[in-house]
């Protein structure tokens, strides 16, 4: 049976829809010449464009600049939206040509289609509710995008920095659980120093606390918006009463407390502080990636590698070599960092890119930082709850370990000297005697001093006068 289809025209021509579709012509075209990566737009995206068009009809509405009964169905419209309906309708893809045109009008048409059914019309009928003329009354694409871009980025990252707060949480538990555990340290993949495993891994959450604090001081950037901005910053066509009150509305509405930008020229051409917020997730992409290389090392093995910790169990590693246990979560943290310090290449090229009033390639920045916000805030959940909370240490092999290392030597340097420590653990090393009885041996120092020197607990601690 065919679909039963409408005609709807605009200043390329006229294109034939899916009667039932909320989408118009602009956003059937933006579908057919942008077939790029398959994926959607990001629907968190979708409902903060839906988000500033609400506000836009309530400040509209408001100051008599938009006739109150097509303002009520436009703000009626939005809530459906809001509320989680026609997601269906929102058909072009995260990377378009035309600095996010199509975005805009996808939203715009889905909302006058809404509207125009609410009081009475059939959809394509824009006499009643005019995608351009109504719901993008007073806007531009160029200021309307980029601030949905930055409550996205923003919303979205709360949820990362609460998986965050979650994983410091579970590294500083292990770091107490462990803190009585000695293990060698080690520096280039060499024996260096003992260390208590505890220490490890409270360093793990430090990184991560920092990361979390980069972040949110990031943020604070995607508070300042370029709405009422319209094209290039002029505000042309953004009649007084809007641009004086629709930052205001949307803070309310979005729940964020929104600064217009001070130079809206600056807030409508430039997009570092998008370029910047990337930054900070690539540098958390690379402290948890630094990570998990060293869980996999510490939990190697288990009988040939380290083996300093035991990592959960969580599926089986092989399809030919029986009870075989890699450590997949690790792995896919690894790989979900490689994906943003990817996508962080992608956003500072595009921001670069920009040409005089305008950048163009704001929908590939918004793709790959949503991305990132999302390949991260589900890499660190599921290292919190299918990964740390689980590693068990193997004391037997960290104390293994340490009593085999000559690394304990160092702490007899201020006592005998580099030199003569150099040769004792070279001794120590070619003949396999303990350094502790060499040194007894040749007289350099006496047992009870040695004893306490070479005391592991205290080499973990600065040294007391």
């Amino acid at each position: 049976m065919e679909k039963e289809l409408r005609t709807e025209r605009d200043s390329v021509g006229e294109l034939a829809l899916d009667s039932g579709a909320y989408y118009g012509i602009q956003t059937l075209r933006a579908k057919e010449n942008f077939e790029i990566t398959g994926t959607k737009l990001n629907f968190a995206f979708v409902r903060n464009i839906v988000l500033i068009k609400k506000a836009a009809a309530v400040v509209n509405k408001a100051y008599g600049l938009l006739d109150g009964t097509k303002a009520d169905a436009i703000i009626a419209a939005c809530d459906e939206i809001l509320h989680g309906k026609h997601k269906k309708d929102f058909i072009v893809d995260a990377v378009q040509g035309g600095a996010g045109t199509s975005a805009n009008m996808n939203v715009n048409e889905v909302i006058a289609n809404i509207a125009i059914e609410r009081l009475g019309g059939k959809k394509g009928d824009y006499t009643v509710i005019s995608p351009n003329d109504d719901v993008n009354m007073e806007q531009s694409t160029n200021d309307v995008i980029p601030t949905a871009g930055k409550l996205t980025v923003l919303s979205l990252a709360k949820e990362l920095l609460s998986e965050l707060g979650r994983l410091n949480a579970a590294l500083l538990r292990k770091a107490d659980e462990f803190d009585g555990i000695l293990k060698m340290g080690r520096t280039q993949l060499q024996d260096a120093v003992p260390m208590r495993l505890g220490q490890a891994f409270h360093a793990f959450a430090t990184s991560i606390s920092r990361s979390s604090a980069r972040i949110e001081a990031s943020l604070d950037e995607m508070r300042t918006v370029n709405m009422g901005a319209t094209a290039i910053g002029t505000a042309i066509n953004a009649r007084e009463a809007y641009f004086k009150h629709i930052t205001e509305e949307l803070s309310s509405l979005s729940g964020e407390k929104l600064r217009r930008a001070a130079d809206l020229f600056d807030g409508t051409q430039n997009v570092d502080g998008f370029a910047a917020v990337s930054g900070t997730l690539k540098a958390l992409a690379v402290n948890l990636s630094k990570m998990c290389n060293d869980l996999r090392l510490m939990s190697s093995g288990p009988r040939t590698g380290l083996g300093e910790i035991i990592l959960p169990a969580r599926q089986n590693g092989s399809s030919i070599m029986p009870g075989k246990i890699n450590p997949v979560i690790p792995e896919v943290v690894n790989q979900a960092a490689f994906l943003v310090i990817g996508h962080d290449v992608t956003v500072t090229m595009a921001a670069e890119a920009g040409q005089l009033e305008l950048n163009a390639f704001e929908p590939v920045i918004f793709y790959q930082l949503f991305e990132s916000l999302r390949a991260l805030t589900g890499a660190v959940r599921t290292l919190s709850d299918h990964c740390i909370d689980g590693i068990v240490a193997n004391r037997e092999r960290c104390a293994e370990w340490v009593n085999r290392s000559v690394g304990i030597v160092t702490a007899l340097n201020p006592y005998i000297g580099y030199l003569k420590a150099a040769e004792i653990a070279k001794e120590s090393l070619k003949t396999g005697e303990p350094i502790r009885d060499i040194v007894l041996r040749e007289g350099l120092m006496d047992a009870a001093t040695l004893d306490a020197v070479l005391d592991p607990l205290v080499l973990t601690e600065p040294r007391g006068d």
